[in-house]
């Protein structure tokens, strides 16, 4: 049995309390997905939960509409409860195990990564080149590029481990959940559907009218920011690969011209990041607690202010290139991504393939019962 189907937490018990009494009321059936998925139940196993809690992508819109919302004595938040179980669901997934820790202290424990990814980048680099090569002045392209400040081993070496260990673990903890948790009987049809659904971020809108990020009042504002951050992270990601691809297959070296692809790619996913984040940030600050499990908020803030600082970090590199500061500049950018990579599998950033496994759960399901 998985972790998640061995104990009772309070978080499961209030969460199926919560699922009991709006299976009966059924009121918010139209608001998303979950009221649909709930509707197929009688009872509620901790898979079930955890599966509802996944798909749940905390619009708030039931809060408002529920007649049995604080500080009616029910006091039914299935906002707030499908919250907290989903951060149970990861830290009971995640591998390695004793790690799992992290997802409590989230927000400690992202900046501890920082200034720690920070520190090493720079340390290695002073031990391994000298101090010019760091607070030096270098050509805007030399030969060597970047590879004159870090050398190409370490820099290759250090990336590639540390992705390869938060690819690693987040498999894990996906084949983890899939097991308790995910599809049976899917179908490509029921993939594409549910790759349509995150692709489109659909129930971001609150199932078309929008979220309640603030108040009862409607609002796709969380929907495009959201948008702008994953669409600028995958811009980003892709400007990695094609630097790779000129890099390892075509000899070409960075630092690259302006209007090469690597840089254009990743200066459009660099604001695209930095409109997102900045503005889900300001949303989180601002939007009514009560709905929210408030223990969460580090986590959220932590890791939307580590993205905001790696593209920022980036785009700061780009102008700094052939002048004193750029040998810093690179250091810094480096070390917030390996920070970033180290984190990733025990950060709220899980929450994208958790959230598809149950989307294709649903699509599945939605499948059978028409």
């Amino acid at each position: 049995m998985s972790g998640i189907e061995q104990f009772e937490t309070a978080a499961m018990a209030d969460a199926r309390r919560a699922m009991e009494v709006c299976n009966a009321c059924r009121y918010c059936e139209g608001f998303c997905a979950v009221f649909p998925a709930m509707e197929l139940r009688r009872d509620f196993a901790a898979a079930d939960l955890s599966y509802l809690a996944n798909l749940c992508h905390n619009c708030k819109g039931c809060y408002y509409a529920c007649q049995y919302a604080p500080p009616h004595e029910f006091g039914i938040n299935v906002a707030q409860s499908f919250a907290q179980l989903r951060q149970e669901s990861y830290a009971t997934h995640a591998w390695p195990a004793f790690l799992s820790k992290a997802f409590a202290r989230n927000g400690l424990v992202t900046s501890m990564a920082m200034a720690g990814g920070i520190a090493i980048v720079f340390l290695l680099t002073l031990v391994l080149q000298s101090p010019n090569a760091v607070f030096g002045k270098l050509p805007v392209q030399p030969a060597d590029g970047f590879y004159l400040i870090i050398p190409k081993a370490v820099m290759t070496l250090t990336g590639f481990a540390s992705g390869l260990f938060a690819l690693l673990a987040m498999c894990m903890g996906l084949a983890s959940y899939w097991k308790a948790s995910g599809p049976r009987g899917w179908t490509l049809k029921d993939f594409y559907q549910a790759l349509k659904d995150a692709a489109s971020l659909r129930y971001l809108g609150g199932n078309g009218h929008g979220c309640n990020d603030k108040d009862g009042s409607f609002s796709t504002a969380r929907r495009r920011l959201h948008h702008l951050m994953a669409y600028g992270f995958l811009l980003c990601f892709a400007a990695t690969c094609a630097g790779a691809f000129e890099d390892l297959i075509l000899g070409w070296s960075a630092p690259y011209p302006l209007m090469s692809l690597p840089v254009l790619l990743g200066l459009f996913g660099g604001f695209g990041i930095i409109l997102g984040c900045t503005g889900l940030l300001w949303m989180k600050l601002q939007a009514d607690q009560e709905p929210s499990a408030r223990e969460l908020l580090s986590a959220d803030v932590g890791l939307l202010l580590l993205l905001l600082l790696i593209a920022a970090s980036g785009l700061l590199l780009l102008g700094l290139r052939g002048t004193e500061a750029q040998g810093v500049a690179l250091c810094v950018h480096l070390g917030l991504v390996l920070a970033f990579f180290l984190t990733m599998p025990y950060s709220k950033f899980v929450h994208g393939i958790y959230r598809f496994v149950a989307l294709l759960r649903h699509a599945a399901e939605q499948r059978r019962a028409v």
